[in-house]
């Protein structure tokens, strides 16, 4: 394996831990609050989490380098914050992975939150317990195999991101160049070995990945499914 296939493989395993992580960060109090909201906007935000799911990643990844170019209203504000720009650099990779991964991270963690039976958070009342004591001690410890699902989830759907990261990073060798746009760099040089080797490594993590989501909701489904199908 060359230093750049390496190189596509460590950006993209980064790439993925940290969106992963700011997913799990942003994505639980929203995942909290479709679960327990009976706002009349609970659908329209449900609706725009899940969009990711329906819409082709190159028009996510069209409006964000239209939206973040560098004469655009936002490409100039993140530049003066930031000093840099955002389209064609690793911070864009994260912004649009984050984007286009909310859904896997947020929906599984939404569903183990409506699975915990309201009983329990009726009897947490009856002790008086506090809000954010009834949330640390009693709903994310049940809704644990919803967050090893999202995180599972979240993470294996951006290692494999190609259209979105294609849009806003290009294909800049160590900086931008994940492991699909490698791939697709060997496929399109007609190096079919290269491309294998690549192949194999999203396809046995893709496989581990499942083989781990379907193992735990195995396990959920013995004492109650978290509701998530693939």
């Amino acid at each position: 394996m060359s230093d750049a296939e390496y190189q596509a493989i460590i950006l993209s395993v980064k790439l993925a831990t940290i969106s992963c992580l700011i997913l799990l960060l942003l994505g639980t109090p929203l995942a909290w609050w479709l679960a327990r909201s009976q706002s009349k906007l609970k659908h329209i935000v449900e609706a725009v989490v899940a969009l990711p799911i329906v819409l082709p990643p190159t028009v996510l990844g069209f409006y964000l380098l239209i939206g973040f170019a560098p004469n655009s209203f936002l490409g100039q504000w993140w530049q003066a914050i930031t000093g840099s720009q955002l389209a064609f650099s690793f911070s864009g990779l994260v912004f649009a992975s984050c984007l286009y991964s909310l859904p896997f991270v947020v929906q599984p963690i939404q569903s183990a939150f409506k699975q915990i039976e309201p009983g329990v958070l009726d009897a947490a009342k009856v002790l008086r317990m506090p809000r954010w004591k009834q949330l640390l001690s009693v709903e994310l410890p049940l809704a644990k195999s919803g967050f090893i699902v999202a995180m599972v989830l979240g993470f294996a759907h951006t290692l494999g991101e190609f259209g979105v990261v294609l849009m806003i990073g290009g294909n800049i060798p160590g900086e931008t160049q994940v492991i699909a746009i490698a791939l697709f760099d060997h496929v399109e040089s007609l190096n079919f070995a290269a491309a294998h080797r690549l192949a194999l490594v999203l396809l046995g993590i893709s496989f581990f990945a499942l083989l781990l989501t379907y193992g735990v909701t195995g396990a959920k489904k013995r004492v109650g499914s978290v509701g998530v199908k693939f």
